[in-house]
């Protein structure tokens, strides 16, 4: 289970206010990439509270409701729409991301621990940890927040782009997902540099002239 350890090991090294910071929705065809940054009270706890991949979505709505609804929990997300995933290239969208989910949070923070590796160009010192939500409890709270917040999104464009079903797999590459890009070609939340949306709207194009 996560814990304060990361974080405790900062405060002793002088840092004041540690976020941690994570993304949702790197891998999916279709909709934004989601990052949160959250900074935690000392000594914080939440029963359940874990890397969100490892919770179910009631429980990853019960805390995620319990995070933001705290006084003491500091947060701030940012999505990144797909038109601009496509234009900047996925990797500096996600470190684009991170940057404006730190620099919006309330409250300043001395240092981040961010979830996989190091993003560049960071404004405060930073802790990059392989598997962070899995180890750190403000990486895991980023984790949850994104990933719900992408997820509530994702359940919003499914009432425009009900064809799509992107409530049911909220953008990834399943069997289902495919066979309705196929058959309707890509939505404006597509990302059409990704290859298999990229394969179906060329198909698409060619199929129709």
């Amino acid at each position: 289970m996560p814990s304060l350890v990361w974080e405790n090991r900062l405060r002793v090294r002088g840092h004041e206010n540690i976020a941690g910071i994570d993304e949702a929705g790197r891998g999916p065809w279709a909709g934004p990439l989601v990052a949160a940054a959250v900074i935690l009270p000392p000594r914080f706890r939440l029963s359940g509270l874990d890397d969100s991949k490892k919770l179910t979505a009631d429980q990853r709505e019960r805390i995620f409701d319990r995070l933001v609804h705290h006084p003491a929990v500091r947060f701030h997300w940012v999505a990144i729409e797909a038109s601009e995933i496509d234009r900047m290239g996925l990797q500096r969208a996600n470190h684009d991301a991170m940057r404006l989910a730190f620099a919006g949070l309330p409250e300043t923070a001395g240092a981040a621990l961010i979830d996989g590796r190091p993003v560049p160009d960071f404004p405060v010192p930073q802790e990059a940890i392989v598997e962070g939500d899995s180890i750190s409890l403000s990486i895991a709270a980023a984790s949850v927040i994104a990933k719900v917040h992408r997820d509530r999104l994702m359940n919003g464009a499914s009432t425009i782009f009900p064809e799509y079903g992107f409530e049911k797999h909220k953008g990834y590459g399943t069997r289902f997902h495919l066979q309705q890009l196929r058959q309707h070609g890509p939505c404006p939340i597509h990302r059409r540099s990704f290859r298999p949306v990229a394969e179906v709207a060329l198909s698409f194009v060619a199929d129709r002239s």
